[in-house]
């Protein structure tokens, strides 16, 4: 979820739109339950059984399961939860085959779109469509709308582009947060001139066929900063193409870290070991000290509880504690936020299936997943209160994520098409595999072909 540890448990290899079309065009009508998301009292029939599939697994799936377990129980449903890492892929296959949860949640606009188109999809009732219009801001609601009705629940958040690091080292350097790009990038330097060793480290793995998405998630970042909504957001419906100079300067922006084997990639080789690292990777060298720096979203705080410090503890997460983050420094213009998020799509209209949806809208739900223990999930859902959260660097996300006036956007590669989506993760690999920068800009715009 995307807490979403899970963009650190895996965004799974998403198929075309094309294959969800081509799965159908039936469509149900929803059944409805009205009734509010709150305890129901009467438990003496069999607890009703709802069937969600997702893609976190491991310890995030356990969290997950806990964020919902409380009220299940008192309302006497039953959750069987299912995580899959190429939940991509097999979403497909289970919609073309008619064998489908009662819920999906999806990891991203593109492929969940496609999954609309092919009727199959089942509209939001009267109280979970109120309970999204209360708790969420027109720009989440878009996400999960498919001609003018209303399919999907946002759940969890997360809030792309922190830049982790040492606190004391940067003592110890005598340097200090930067404010701008250029500063960035000059601290850049002075960390290698200062210690010989290369700042950065960088992972673009993700265990399966979505290896990449990391990479582009930072160049998105880049884009969004130094050129302004306007323009992303033609890029992203695909008006200004790939090898458009403005994207070309982002990659070389970037491509100045990731090809300079004097700034990455620190605790695992040159180069090349950004494209074999897996994105979670990066904590530990962080936690130890061997690694000044690495960007990634909030999720990775979870990644610390199971790597040690230099001195064999486990890492702090504070201002004044072992590691500590701040947002990319912005190219240009006032800073933007770029996030992601799950969304729960039902495929059943069964009163029990409604009925957990209009609790996973609510803010009584909201409340329950920021709170779940050891986890660090965010949430855009205004019923939240960010006082229930008390990890300092997780409340000030989740004011952003949820304030109406943020200035927010999906992740590029989230939002495009999932062949885009899928030719640039490839194209992220091929360039760190040594592939001509110019090449890998036409072969990714190709893609727009198929979308």
């Amino acid at each position: 979820m995307r807490s979403l540890q899970h963009r650190a448990l895996g965004i799974a290899a998403l198929v075309v739109s094309g294959a969800l079309v081509m799965a159908g065009c039936s469509s149900s009508t929803p059944g409805g339950d009205t009734s509010t998301p709150g305890t129901d009292t009467t438990t003496s029939t069999a607890p009703a059984v709802v069937t969600i599939y997702g893609t976190p697994t491991g310890d995030e799936q356990t969290q997950w399961e806990n964020s919902w377990k409380g009220w299940a129980a008192a309302n006497n449903i039953t959750i069987q939860y299912t995580g899959d890492r190429d939940f991509g892929t097999n979403i497909a296959t289970k919609i073309q085959g008619n064998s489908l949860p009662d819920i999906a949640v999806f990891p991203q606009p593109g492929l969940m779109q496609a999954a609309f188109a092919t009727g199959k999809a089942i509209p939001l009732d009267a109280t979970t469509l109120a309970a999204v219009q209360q708790n969420f801001t027109a720009s989440w609601q878009s996400f999960g709308t498919y001609q003018n009705q209303q399919y999907a629940v946002p759940l969890d958040a997360s809030a792309k582009g922190y830049i982790w690091y040492q606190p004391s080292q940067f003592t110890t350097w005598g340097v200090s947060v930067p404010t701008s790009w250029d500063e960035l990038m000059t601290l850049t330097a002075t960390i290698q001139s200062k210690t010989g060793n290369p700042p950065w480290c960088v992972g673009f793995g993700s265990g399966g066929s979505a290896d990449g998405w990391p990479g582009t998630d930072q160049i998105a970042e880049y884009v969004l900063s130094a050129d302004g909504t306007d323009f992303y957001n033609q890029w992203v419906a695909g008006t200004v193409p790939f090898t458009d100079p403005k994207i070309k300067d982002a990659f070389t922006a970037l491509g100045d870290i990731w090809t300079n084997q004097k700034y990455v990639n620190a605790g695992f080789g040159g180069t090349s070991s950004i494209a074999t690292t897996q994105f979670g990777d990066v904590a530990a060298p962080l936690a130890n000290g061997t690694c000044a720096m690495t960007n990634q979203a909030t999720f990775l705080e979870s990644s610390f509880n199971s790597v040690k410090t230099a001195a064999g503890g486990t890492p702090v997460v504070g201002s004044d504690g072992d590691v500590w983050a701040f947002m990319m420094p912005p190219v240009a213009g006032t800073p933007s936020v770029m996030g992601g998020g799950d969304f729960a799509v039902a495929f059943a209209d069964r009163p029990e299936v409604q009925k957990v949806m209009a609790y996973l809208a609510s803010g009584e739900y909201a409340n329950s997943l920021i709170t779940v223990e050891n986890a660090t999930f965010l949430t855009a859902n205004q019923g939240v209160d960010p006082a229930n959260e008390k990890d300092p660097l997780l409340q000030e996300a989740i004011k952003t994520l949820a304030d109406p006036t943020a200035n927010f956007a999906f992740g590029a590669g989230d939002t495009m098409p999932s062949v885009v989506q899928t030719a640039w993760w490839k194209g992220m690999i091929d360039w760190m595999n040594g592939a001509k920068l110019d090449t890998v800009l036409g072969q990714i715009q190709a893609a727009w072909a198929n979308a």
